[in-house]
Protein backbone atom coordinates (compact mmCIF):
# COMPACT_ATOMS: atom_id res chain seq x y z
CA UNK A 1 0.00 0.00 0.00
CA UNK A 2 1.24 3.67 -1.09
CA UNK A 3 1.42 6.47 1.32
CA UNK A 4 -0.50 8.08 -0.46
CA UNK A 5 -3.75 6.26 0.12
CA UNK A 6 -3.15 6.97 3.53
CA UNK A 7 -2.25 10.84 2.81
CA UNK A 8 -5.57 11.49 0.69
CA UNK A 9 -8.02 9.05 3.26
CA UNK A 10 -6.60 11.72 6.31
CA UNK A 11 -7.16 14.75 4.71
CA UNK A 12 -10.58 14.08 3.63
CA UNK A 13 -11.13 12.71 7.21
CA UNK A 14 -9.84 16.24 8.89
CA UNK A 15 -12.03 17.80 6.13
CA UNK A 16 -14.89 15.54 6.23
CA UNK A 17 -14.73 16.30 10.57
CA UNK A 18 -14.40 19.72 10.09
CA UNK A 19 -17.58 20.42 8.13
CA UNK A 20 -19.52 18.21 10.56
CA UNK A 21 -18.36 20.15 13.13
CA UNK A 22 -19.36 23.17 12.29
CA UNK A 23 -22.71 22.06 10.16
CA UNK A 24 -23.64 20.74 14.10
CA UNK A 25 -23.04 24.20 15.51
CA UNK A 26 -25.22 26.16 12.71
CA UNK A 27 -27.83 23.63 13.45
CA UNK A 28 -27.30 24.83 16.80
CA UNK A 29 -27.57 27.90 16.14
CA UNK A 30 -30.48 27.85 13.84
CA UNK A 31 -33.03 25.67 15.94
CA UNK A 32 -31.49 26.46 19.14
CA UNK A 33 -30.66 30.13 19.45
CA UNK A 34 -32.85 31.57 16.56
CA UNK A 35 -29.59 33.05 15.15
CA UNK A 36 -29.80 35.00 12.20
CA UNK A 37 -28.12 33.98 9.00
CA UNK A 38 -27.43 30.35 10.87
CA UNK A 39 -29.86 28.94 7.32
CA UNK A 40 -27.95 29.94 4.87
CA UNK A 41 -24.63 28.82 6.48
CA UNK A 42 -26.10 25.81 7.41
CA UNK A 43 -27.15 24.98 4.18
CA UNK A 44 -24.13 25.35 2.63
CA UNK A 45 -21.63 23.83 5.02
CA UNK A 46 -24.45 21.01 5.01
CA UNK A 47 -24.14 20.61 0.90
CA UNK A 48 -20.27 21.28 1.37
CA UNK A 49 -19.30 18.06 4.30
CA UNK A 50 -22.93 15.97 2.01
CA UNK A 51 -20.17 16.33 -1.35
CA UNK A 52 -16.90 15.93 0.41
CA UNK A 53 -18.41 12.71 2.54
CA UNK A 54 -18.90 10.90 -0.35
CA UNK A 55 -15.24 11.75 -1.53
CA UNK A 56 -14.47 10.66 1.93
CA UNK A 57 -16.54 7.60 1.27
CA UNK A 58 -14.71 6.60 -1.69
CA UNK A 59 -11.38 7.42 -0.50
CA UNK A 60 -11.97 5.44 2.75
CA UNK A 61 -12.88 2.46 1.03
CA UNK A 62 -10.08 2.48 -1.12
CA UNK A 63 -7.78 2.78 1.93
CA UNK A 64 -9.42 -0.26 3.66
CA UNK A 65 -9.77 -2.93 0.43
CA UNK A 66 -5.83 -1.95 0.56
CA UNK A 67 -5.33 -2.77 3.52
CA UNK A 68 -7.28 -5.74 3.75
CA UNK A 69 -9.82 -4.56 6.53
CA UNK A 70 -12.62 -6.57 7.47
CA UNK A 71 -16.28 -5.60 6.87
CA UNK A 72 -16.91 -4.62 10.05
CA UNK A 73 -14.05 -2.65 10.34
CA UNK A 74 -14.17 -1.16 7.22
CA UNK A 75 -18.45 -0.01 7.69
CA UNK A 76 -16.89 1.97 10.85
CA UNK A 77 -14.24 3.80 9.34
CA UNK A 78 -16.97 4.86 6.38
CA UNK A 79 -19.65 5.90 9.48
CA UNK A 80 -17.16 8.07 11.25
CA UNK A 81 -17.84 10.51 8.91
CA UNK A 82 -21.10 11.08 10.08
CA UNK A 83 -20.71 11.52 13.80
CA UNK A 84 -19.52 15.08 14.84
CA UNK A 85 -15.71 14.78 16.25
CA UNK A 86 -15.33 10.94 15.38
CA UNK A 87 -13.17 11.18 11.97
CA UNK A 88 -10.77 12.89 13.95
CA UNK A 89 -10.35 9.98 16.63
CA UNK A 90 -10.54 7.01 13.73
CA UNK A 91 -8.77 8.77 11.67
CA UNK A 92 -5.58 8.71 14.42
CA UNK A 93 -6.38 5.30 15.20
CA UNK A 94 -6.39 4.28 11.73
CA UNK A 95 -3.12 6.23 11.02
CA UNK A 96 -1.38 5.04 14.01
CA UNK A 97 -1.85 1.46 12.62
CA UNK A 98 -0.87 2.17 8.87
CA UNK A 99 1.81 3.78 9.15
CA UNK A 100 4.21 1.05 10.62
CA UNK A 101 2.78 -1.17 7.79
CA UNK A 102 3.67 1.96 5.19
CA UNK A 103 7.00 2.15 6.68
CA UNK A 104 8.13 -1.32 6.60
CA UNK A 105 6.74 -1.37 2.53
CA UNK A 106 8.86 1.68 2.24
CA UNK A 107 12.30 0.50 0.10
CA UNK A 108 15.83 0.94 1.90
CA UNK A 109 17.62 4.40 0.54
CA UNK A 110 21.10 3.89 -0.21
CA UNK A 111 23.70 5.91 0.96
CA UNK A 112 26.45 6.66 -1.54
Amino acid sequence: MKKSVLTRYRVMAYVTGVLLVLLTLGVIAKYGLHIDGAEKFTTVVGIAHGWLYVVYLVFAFDLGAKAKWPVGKQLWVLLAGTIPTAAFFVERKVSRELETRVAAQAPAVAKA
